[in-house]
């Protein structure tokens, strides 16, 4: 008869901020969860590293410190067009009338736009370069993403505004904004191919872009909204989709980095 009993769950750790980060991390282990991986919270005030872990998740949040990638902080952006944006009277009635819960989490617990945190920066760049020197599986998600491309090497675009001067930049919690994928990339693999309705939470985007990452995924615009790495799995989205657990589409991410995570892991006993 055999013993053995059920299979171990990977452990997948998810960054996040010493404060302000719970709604993220809340509905990003519950994505993980569900997609059958066991999520661990590692943060720069419990970095934990003495624990290992089979995939990483680097979550959204605080701008990334410009020095990191060779420029300073600008000098904007406007105070006025952040406030503007978010009087919008149709994106305020989405978010009162669908996601009065979410946004009620964000508006107690997000940490404040415009402040940086150089202890999270430090820990999440070990993170991902552990992580990628191990093999593991890595999601970037918003931030995530935009790190993943400074430790690459590239850099990113810090105001956004000079691409939204004719249609104002959309900011929902909703998948309101078409994004197109590459349909030869990893990532389409895991989405399916063509349009992808995204939500919209951030102010900066990748510029130029890092060592062995590649473009699949933008807008209209052209701000980019997806990047992997040309080998391994490493797959960054501007987007949230912990924020979307009804829609499954998006979940798929969650599902494949797990599977993911399982496959390197049982390769290595």
């Amino acid at each position: 008869m055999s013993n053995a009993g059920p299979a171990r769950r990977p452990v997948v750790a998810i960054t996040g901020p010493d404060q302000g980060g719970g709604p993220a991390w809340l509905f990003t282990a519950l994505a993980v969860w569900r997609a059958g991986g066991r999520p661990l919270r590692v943060r720069p005030g419990k970095p934990r590293p003495h624990r290992s872990f089979d995939a990483l998740v680097v979550g959204g949040g605080a701008d990334v410190d410009p020095e990191l990638y060779g420029e300073s902080l600008p000098q904007g952006p406007n105070p006025e067009a952040i406030r503007g944006a978010e009087r919008r009277l149709s994106q305020r009635l989405i978010g009162y009338l669908f996601y009065p819960a979410l946004w009620l989490l964000r508006r107690l617990f997000q940490s404040h736009g415009g402040v940086l945190d150089v202890e999270r920066d430090r820990l999440e760049k070990a993170l991902i370069h552990r992580a990628l020197d191990e093999h593991r599986p890595v999601l970037g998600i918003c931030r995530g993403m935009q790190l993943i491309n400074v430790v690459r090497g590239g850099t990113l675009q810090q105001d956004l505004a000079e691409f939204y001067v004719e249609t104002p930049q959309a900011r929902s919690l909703l998948p309101v904004k078409p994004v197109m994928l590459d349909s030869r990339s990893h990532l389409a693999e895991i989405l399916g191919t063509g349009t992808i309705h995204v939500n919209a939470l951030h102010n900066q985007a990748v510029d130029q872009l890092g060592q062995g990452m590649r473009i699949v995924g933008r807008e209209e615009t052209g701000v980019v909204q997806a990047i992997e790495a040309e080998h391994g799995w490493c797959i960054g989205v501007q987007w949230h989709p912990e924020y979307l657990p009804q829609k499954r589409r998006h979940q798929r991410l969650f599902r494949a980095l797990v599977a993911a995570a399982k496959e390197i892991a049982t390769s290595r006993r």
